[in-house]
């Protein structure tokens, strides 16, 4: 014989109370919540702080802002998956009636605000869930399967519209929590009925009340219309667009994005104008590869196929720092113990092109804020008449260029990175 804790009318919900498994997705829900809000808060609060002109690099204010962010992140997974156990527990019971269901507006208004917590508590997550896979960042998700999702792509763009949205639903959550709150209180200490007694742990209360009177698709609706407007403002205020990172003046001397031809009124001797490519720079960050690209940048190429080894021209590549995307990283990438891109907008690589036995190299100098160290570049080159396919990889260290002198153990950042630069050029007529 079992027990009446155990007993099914107990775990499930009836026309007056709600049952065991109701009860525990509630407070479930209710505790995540509560963890997720302030660390959210807290982390977004640091970060802040790291990409500001007085952050001084500390690793202790790098490793806590990283930590933060993945207990919010991966608690919101947490929340997201017990929101949709809730939600698809609840469809399959009756749905315990109001206790004053005369009181037609105040009933509206309680189902309108259920309807956008449900809503909230799968969008909020989702959003940021997807935000989290379409950039790279120092913050994993502490679940095996939470870095990525199937068709999410590294995307700048898709990150700023989820990114945005997240934020929308965040506060609309927060709002909605509010609300439900509030109504709840209101029924303890004004009604003082047991409407938020019946949701409580243990024995649920005695309590009378008529069948509810049917709303139909009303608070649905209302609910929806709701939503509507949050998207709308979300779009008429600009959430959804990516962050530029290039301020104005060195847009315009870099020219657009994606914008690596050399003038060909300058062009030396045997030169190549670059018609498509790809500068990217890759490392290791909180033991997650963090990976960009500079999306502005000009090279300047003479280059003569020697009939054996030796010399075979020269090559200059200026690229506008603040033009670099790097995830959810990229604003604390420009800040003063990083790029410094305020102060050093500009990076240059000279060097001499030399055919090898087998390959090529570029040997030169690059220059990145106030240093210049020699690097050796080796590359492939595929030449098809009057088109040449490079692509060449090299790796420096950020200490070299007082890149992060604040950030010396390897496991927070590695001193390593890698550059990695593929392009197509033509001969210029």
């Amino acid at each position: 014989m079992s027990s009446p804790a155990s007993s099914p009318a107990v775990r499930h919900n009836t026309a007056r109370h709600y049952g065991s498994v109701a009860k525990g997705f509630h407070w479930l829900t209710a505790l995540l919540m509560l963890a997720v809000f302030p660390l959210g808060y807290f982390a977004n609060d640091l970060a802040d702080h790291i990409q500001s002109a007085d952050f001084d690099g500390a690793q202790a204010t790098l490793t806590r802002a990283a930590l933060l962010f993945s207990l919010h992140k991966t608690l919101g997974l947490a929340l997201f998956l017990t929101a949709l156990l809730r939600i698809l527990w609840a469809l399959s019971q009756p749905k315990p009636v109001p206790l004053h269901p005369e009181r037609r507006a105040e009933t509206v208004l309680a189902e309108v605000v259920h309807w956008l917590l449900y809503g909230a508590l799968v969008a909020a997550p989702l959003t940021g869930w997807i935000h989290h896979a379409a950039t790279t960042g120092f913050a994993p998700i502490w679940w095996p399967f939470g870095q990525d999702l199937p068709f999410v792509p590294k995307s700048e763009a898709v990150a700023a519209v989820f990114g945005g949205l997240h934020w929308l639903f965040v506060w609309t959550l927060a709002v909605a929590l509010g609300l439900h709150i509030a109504g709840a209180l209101k029924h303890e200490v004004i009604d003082r009925d047991a409407t938020l007694r019946r949701m409580l742990p243990g024995r649920a209360p005695e309590v009378t009340a008529q069948t509810e009177t049917p709303h139909g698709a009303l608070p649905f609706l209302v609910a929806l219309a709701i939503w509507g407007l949050v998207l709308a403002g979300g779009g008429a205020f600009g959430l959804y667009a990516p962050h530029s990172h290039a301020p104005a003046d060195t847009a315009a001397a870099h020219g657009h994005d994606h914008d690596h031809e050399a003038g060909t009124d300058t062009l030396p001797t045997g030169g190549w104008v670059v018609q498509d490519g790809t500068l990217a720079i890759a490392i290791v960050q909180m033991g997650s590869e963090v990976r960009g690209q500079f999306d502005q940048w000009q090279a300047s190429i003479a280059f003569e196929e020697p009939s054996s080894p030796g010399p075979a021209g020269t090559v200059t590549v200026s690229v506008a720092i603040p033009s670099l995307m790097l995830g959810s990283v990229t604003d604390q990438a420009m800040g003063p113990d990083y790029f410094d891109s305020s102060t050093y907008p500009t990076a240059e690589f000279r060097a001499e092109i030399e055919k090898l036995a087998e390959g090529y190299v570029a040997d030169g100098t690059l220059r990145i804020r106030d240093q210049e160290v020699p690097l050796r570049l080796p590359f492939t080159l595929d030449l098809n008449g009057d088109t040449a396919v490079m692509s060449g990889s090299a790796e420096v260290n950020r200490l070299d260029f007082n890149i992060g002198q604040g950030v010396q153990d390897e496991g927070s950042l590695a001193y390593a990175v890698t550059i990695a630069v593929d392009l197509t050029a033509s001969r210029a007529p």
